[in-house]
């Protein structure tokens, strides 16, 4: 591995606005497309977002061995550091296992990659209880040498992290946001009023930016800036700056298509589709068990695509996409 060199900061960082969970684009072959990921990376710096994560469940991690996660880690930081704006742009590197030694070990390896925090889910399949969770997320604030977010999800682990446990985990000075995906109102009210003012709450779902952002959250992890970069940017720049009709205006205009992202089968088959479509990426190719989308949902998504503005007729162009020369 590569160390690259970045400013550690004495506080919290500041994780904070729209951070994109970057698809990992194969070939047909199922490697990795390592120009078109190169290429994904620039255009999100270029567009403006706050925030990219590499190696999340969009990035499709569970079927990436530990090589390619630090690879593809490694390429993130190089891309964004490569840019004036490098010092704005957090690289968040998902390094969660259901094994602590194992995101342990994985965390540490993201932080010799040059990372500014790590996104860590809560263990899946093995079904921790409260207590169990807590020792887990302190185990690796403890020794994975980085800030971390806990990402809770429990739609996809089976466990829940509540209000209580994250609160009592945001009182560690390197546990830093929640990436919060429980769908419950309540809960997300409670870290919000509650937590420490430097640890971020940030949205696990598009469709619950504005909600989130409305209870004094801090932005999103989110699918959909994989398609709309700057567009996810600007709500929560918007929220940020109390213009909330304009939030509004931007999160009415774009609720279709963070519905349309989970529509067909499982995150991240739809967007991998979206973008293939919108010639972003040359093949819509994902790992087993997950298979592309079958007709009538890739028809379907086409079809809202195109009422968005993001393709044309033809459904290979888009008014605000990047052309390759120009992220090259």
């Amino acid at each position: 591995m590569t160390r690259i060199t970045r400013s550690v900061p004495s506080a919290r960082p500041a994780i904070r606005g729209a951070l994109t969970a970057l698809i990992t684009p194969f070939t047909t072959d199922g490697s990795i497309d390592e120009g078109a990921f190169r290429r994904l990376v620039r255009w999100q710096v270029l567009a403006g977002i706050d925030g990219i994560v590499p190696c999340g469940t969009t990035g499709e991690a569970p079927t990436l061995t530990a090589e390619e996660r630090d690879r593809l880690i490694a390429l993130t930081v190089e891309m964004v550091v490569e840019r004036p704006s490098r010092d704005r742009v957090a690289v968040v590197a998902g390094t969660g296992t259901n094994d602590t030694a194992a995101t342990i070990a994985a965390t540490r390896r993201a932080a010799a990659l040059g990372v500014d925090a790590a996104l860590v889910v809560a263990p899946y399949y093995n079904r921790p209880d409260g207590r169990m969770l807590e020792a887990h997320f302190r185990a690796v604030a403890d020794e994975g040498e980085l800030p971390i977010v806990v990402y809770n999800v429990p739609l996809r682990t089976g466990s829940n992290v509540d209000a209580d446990t994250f609160l009592r985990l945001a009182e560690h000075p390197r546990v830093v946001a929640v990436k919060e995906a429980s769908g419950s109102l309540e809960q997300i009210a409670r870290i919000c009023r509650d937590r420490p003012r430097d640890v971020a709450v940030l949205a696990g779902d598009d469709a619950w930016t504005l909600p989130v952002l409305a209870l004094g959250g801090d932005g999103v992890v989110s699918v959909a800036s994989n398609e709309i970069p700057a567009e996810m940017a600007s709500l929560c720049a918007a929220a940020r700056a109390d213009d909330w009709a304009e939030a509004r205006r931007i999160h009415e205009r774009w609720l279709p298509l963070f519905l349309a992202n989970f529509r067909g089968g499982p995150n991240p088959v739809p967007v991998k589709a979206a973008l293939a479509c919108m010639g972003l990426i040359d093949s819509d190719a994902v790992r087993r068990p997950l298979l592309s989308l079958g007709d009538t949902a890739s028809h379907e998504l086409a079809a809202t695509l195109r009422g968005l503005g993001l393709v044309d007729g033809g459904g290979r162009q888009r008014a605000v996409a990047p052309s390759r020369e120009s992220v090259a």
